[in-house]
Parts: structure tokens; C-alpha cells; sequence
């Protein structure tokens, strides 16, 4: 319990510090949102008339203050470029599908790392190994947005498998959105299943040579109950701290490949909003992939604990 509190603790300081430097950065930034939104021509009348209704007058502690206790309650605050909407209501609707879209993202990447790892694993130095790794070393080197262009024109334009630009919203369909994120998924994925498999393969190779893999198979054990009961679990304790490196890696790969897919969801408007220098909007965004990727380390965290017991008794 005290372990948990102890990462609780450091979860709740670590969002603070970067709700602080996040707030800080876009308030001292170049640039004049009242100008942005109300164009060159506005009057002086009408920017002050903006800023005062913005709360942007008040001096940068309070501003933040007031920011900091309405993000806590889910309210970031009114949007400056979008009339009479709110940033949660703005968010309301993108967030589902970036959300969605990272979903069948991460769980390419951890069926098909865990099959390939263990395939490649178990046939260390064989022809399948090799051709895996071969293709693996590849895929590894190509960028995300530059698969997704891949993706749109031997699966969209040629193929025919699915209509670039045809987004279905999950209100609408929710198997028809997923069939189409399943591409853009996998352009985010197949970099990041390449570093997966490779890094479980050779946790694997590392943990077939300890001395409780020799005892396993000295009691009669077969290969496949080893490597599934025993080694399984082990070489997942490194994998899994990988993996919560990679969520990050997945939401900054979904932001850019939303563009190539033309999904509407959290990426495109982010790139909009810094554009238009609609700040309250780039906030919240940035609170919400601090607050994904953090959540994720503590959770890998949590699961130590449960897989192995070292970190218990320490």
C-alpha cells in the first residue's frame, strides 16, 4: 500500500509540474491570439474588449490558477477561435476517435508482437527467424505517416479495401469507424510490433538460459510448458515498461497519421488550434498525452507488483 501511494503521490506531482510548464510555455509564447481571431483590422476597442472577456488582462499566476481549477473539474475553459463552444465540447468529439484509433493501435501491437516474439524466439537462427527479423528491420526504419501514405494507395486506391477520407464516427457505426482505423492503426503499429518483437524475442533468449529453465525441463517439463508457464512471464517484466514507452510513441504517431487518414479526431484539431493560436484548446490536448502516458506508467507500475514479487518485498 505504501508502494502505491508513493507512485500515487509522484503520478499527482508530475501532472502539476507539466500543467505549470505547459501553461507557462503558451502564455509567454510569440503571438496574439486577440489579433488571430479578430483579424489585423479589429480595433483597439475590440481587442481589449476580447481580452478582458478571455480573462488574458489578469496577470499569469492567477490566469493559471484559474485555468488549473477548472481543468481539475473537466472545464479547460472556452475556445478563442470557435464561437460559443467550449474546449470540453470540442474535445468531446475528436477525443473518442484518437482514443479509438490508439485502442487498435496498441492491441496490433501486443497480438503480434507476443506471436512473433515467441515464433521467432522458439525458432532462433532458423530461416523463419531470419526473414522476420529481415522484414522486422525494415518496417522498423520507415515513419508512420510515410506507411499511411503506403497504406492509402495499395489499400484505398488500388485495392480498393476501404475509402480514403470516408470516415465513419463511432456514434454513427461503431464496427464501420473501426474498419476504417483499422489502416491508420496499422501505420501507426507495424513500427512499433518491428521494436516489440525484437525486444520480447530477445528477453526470451535471455531467460531460456537461466538455471530455473534447466531445472523446468530436468522435471520433466515440456518446451512448450516452459516457454508459456515459465519464461512467458519473466521475459514480459522488461517488455512491459517498453510497451509503456511506446503508448507515448502511439499518440504522437496517431496525431500525424490522422492527418494522412483524414480522421477527424484529437491531431487534426491540435494542428488547427496551434495555427489559429487557440491555446486553451493545444492545453488540453497536451494535459490529455501527459495524463494517458502517465496513467500507463503507473499502471506498468501496479503490474510489477503482481509479476514479480521482488518488487513487493522491496
Amino acid at each position: 500500500m505504501k508502494y502505491f501511494f508513493k507512485k500515487l503521490v509522484t503520478l499527482i506531482i508530475t501532472l502539476l509540474l507539466i500543467s505549470l510548464l505547459t501553461f507557462t510555455a503558451f502564455s509567454v509564447i510569440p503571438g496574439d491570439a486577440a489579433l488571430t481571431r479578430l483579424g489585423e483590422d479589429a480595433t483597439e476597442e475590440q481587442i481589449e474588449a476580447f481580452r478582458e472577456e478571455y480573462g488574458l488582462n489578469d496577470p499569469m499566476p492567477v490566469r493559471y490558477v484559474n485555468w488549473l481549477s477548472g481543468a481539475v473539474r473537466g472545464n479547460f475553459g472556452d475556445s478563442y477561435y470557435y464561437d460559443n463552444m467550449t474546449v470540453s465540447e470540442l474535445l468531446a468529439v475528436r477525443l473518442p476517435v484518437t482514443v479509438l484509433l490508439a485502442a487498435v493501435s496498441l492491441v496490433m501491437i501486443l497480438v503480434c508482437s507476443v506471436l512473433l516474439g515467441l515464433l521467432c524466439a522458439r525458432g532462433a537462427g532458423g530461416a523463419l527467424d531470419h526473414a522476420v527479423n529481415g522484414t522486422l528491420q525494415v518496417v522498423m526504419a520507415v515513419p508512420s505517416f510515410f506507411l499511411g501514405i503506403i497504406l492509402t494507395y495499395v489499400c484505398g486506391l488500388i485495392l480498393k479495401w476501404f475509402q480514403p477520407g470516408q470516415f465513419v464516427a463511432p456514434s454513427e457505426s461503431f464496427w464501420g469507424a473501426v474498419s476504417y482505423l483499422v489502416f491508420p492503426a496499422a501505420a501507426v503499429a507495424l513500427p512499433k510490433i518491428a521494436m516489440v518483437v525484437k525486444f520480447l524475442r530477445n528477453s526470451v533468449l535471455s531467460e531460456l538460459s537461466r538455471d530455473y529453465v534447466r531445472t523446468a525441463r530436468s522435471r520433466g517439463n515440456s518446451s512448450r510448458r516452459i516457454l508459456y508457464v515459465h519464461v512467458l512471464k519473466n521475459a514480459l517484466i522488461p517488455v512491459i515498461t517498453f510497451v509503456a514507452m511506446v503508448v507515448a510513441e502511439i499518440l504522437a504517431g496517431s496525431i500525424i497519421v490522422e492527418q494522412v487518414f483524414s480522421v477527424p479526431g484529437v491531431g487534426r484539431l491540435l494542428i488547427s488550434s496551434i495555427s489559429n493560436r487557440d491555446y486553451p484548446i493545444v492545453q488540453a490536448i497536451v494535459m490529455y498525452v501527459t495524463l494517458v502516458v502517465v496513467l500507463v506508467n503507473f499502471l506498468v507500475d501496479m503490474m510489477y507488483q503482481l509479476l514479480d514479487p521482488r518488487v513487493r518485498t522491496s
